[in-house]
Formats: C-alpha cells, sequence, structure tokens
C-alpha cells in the first residue's frame, strides 16, 4: 500500500468517525465566519471583518429572527459584542452558540479569549480541551487560543 493510500484510508475513516451536529448537517459553517444562506448574515460578517460592529447588529438580529437556532448568528453576536466592550452580553451569546452547538470551533476559541480578558484561564483552558476533542487533525482555532493562553500566563 503506498502512502497516498494509506493517508486517505486515514482521511476516510476520519470522516466516517467524525460526529455530524445539527449545526453542520443544516448546513452550518462551524466557523462562526460563516458562508450562510441568510442574507442578513453574510451583511453582517462583511461589517465586522471592516470592523463595523455596531453597523452589524441589525444584522444580526434580523439573522436571529430568521433562523433563531443559528449558532453562526449567536457567535458572530459575541464576537462584536466583545470587540464593541460589552463582555457580559458578548458571554451570554457564546454561551447560546455553544447550547446549540457545543462544538462550534469558533465560538469556543473566541469565548475561551473572553475567559482570558475577565482573568479566568482556568475557563479558557477548559475552551482549549474542547477543542483539542473537536480538531481531529488540529486546527486554527486551537492555534490561537493556545497562543492567547500563552501570552496571557508570560504576562501574569
Amino acid at each position: 500500500m503506498t502512502i497516498r493510500a494509506i493517508t486517505f484510508a486515514f482521511a476516510f475513516i476520519g470522516l466516517l468517525a467524525s460526529p455530524i451536529t445539527p449545526s453542520l448537517a443544516a448546513g452550518g459553517d462551524d466557523a462562526g465566519w460563516a458562508n450562510s444562506k441568510l442574507p442578513d448574515l453574510k451583511t453582517a460578517v462583511e461589517l465586522i471583518r471592516d470592523e463595523k460592529y455596531d453597523e452589524a447588529q441589525p444584522y444580526l438580529q434580523k439573522a436571529l429572527k430568521q433562523e433563531p437556532s443559528n449558532a453562526d448568528t449567536y457567535n458572530m453576536l459575541g464576537y462584536s459584542q466583545r470587540k464593541m466592550g460589552n463582555k457580559d452580553v458578548a458571554l451570554g451569546h457564546y454561551t447560546k452558540a455553544l447550547e446549540i452547538n457545543p462544538r462550534h470551533r469558533r465560538a469556543n476559541e473566541y469565548l475561551g479569549e473572553l475567559y482570558l480578558q475577565l482573568k479566568q484561564p482556568d475557563k479558557a483552558k477548559e475552551r482549549l480541551a474542547v477543542l483539542d476533542k473537536s480538531c481531529f487533525f488540529g486546527c486554527d482555532e486551537y492555534t490561537m487560543l493556545k497562543k492567547a493562553i500563552e501570552t496571557y500566563e508570560q504576562a501574569q
């Protein structure tokens, strides 16, 4: 068996063993910067990428009304609220995103970063542990949160 065939076999087995969460089964992106069917969420994500967090809020609220169980929308609400300095509001949105999809990678990463801002590194490490289990072959969200935790600990 060639290396290429072995690599393919492991990738295929990993795909079969991966659980499909309701969010993913419904077409959710799980990354939080959604490729959503919701035009309002797409518009909000574009505004958030341009750091126009306040302008994104009405679009996020419209998207939430259209699809109340969308973890990506709650994650983007949390992200934008955190960036605007509304940590308590952000915490509620991240929590809701993770109630909908506990393995949502970006929500776990961003919640971990929020916990660092709140000086709760143990809770950030809990989010890192969730990402470690969710990211079978590693993922950017795990790497980013791990680096943020290391930076936080070095500053203490």
